[in-house]
C-alpha cells in the first residue's frame, strides 16, 4: 500500500460560519468512514497561518506569514492505500465535506519501514 497526503490551503474553506457544525459532522464522518476502511493513518486541521513559525537553517526564527504569496496548509489527511485512484476517491469524499478543492500527493516511502 502506498500513503498519500491530501490536503487543501489555509482559507479554502469557504462557507457562512453557521454552516460550521455541518463541515465538522460531515468531516469527522468522512473520518470514521476511512478508519472503519483501514486506511487512515493521521490528519487534522491546523491552526491559522498567524501563527506560523519558520525556523531557518541557521535557527533564526520568524512567527506568523510570510508576505511572499506563499500557500499555507489548512488541513490534511494521510491516508494509505492501494492505488492513487483510491486517494483521489478519498479526497473527492473529503472535498465534499470539506467543502473546498484538495490536493492529493504521494509520499515517498520510508526505506527503514
Amino acid at each position: 500500500m502506498t500513503r498519500y497526503l491530501i490536503s487543501f490551503d489555509d482559507g479554502a474553506m469557504k462557507f457562512p460560519e453557521e454552516e460550521l457544525p455541518d463541515v465538522a459532522e460531515a468531516a469527522l464522518a468522512v473520518v470514521q468512514e476511512a478508519r472503519n476502511a483501514d486506511v487512515w493513518v493521521f490528519g487534522g486541521g491546523l491552526k491559522s497561518q498567524e501563527e506560523v513559525s519558520v525556523v531557518a537553517t541557521d535557527g533564526t526564527v520568524t512567527y506568523g506569514p510570510h508576505g511572499d504569496g506563499k500557500a499555507y496548509v489548512g488541513g490534511f489527511a494521510v491516508v494509505d492505500v492501494p492505488s492513487r485512484e483510491e486517494a483521489l476517491e478519498w479526497a473527492a469524499k473529503i472535498a465534499v465535506a470539506c467543502r473546498c478543492a484538495q490536493e492529493v500527493r504521494e509520499l515517498l516511502p520510508d526505506p527503514t519501514a
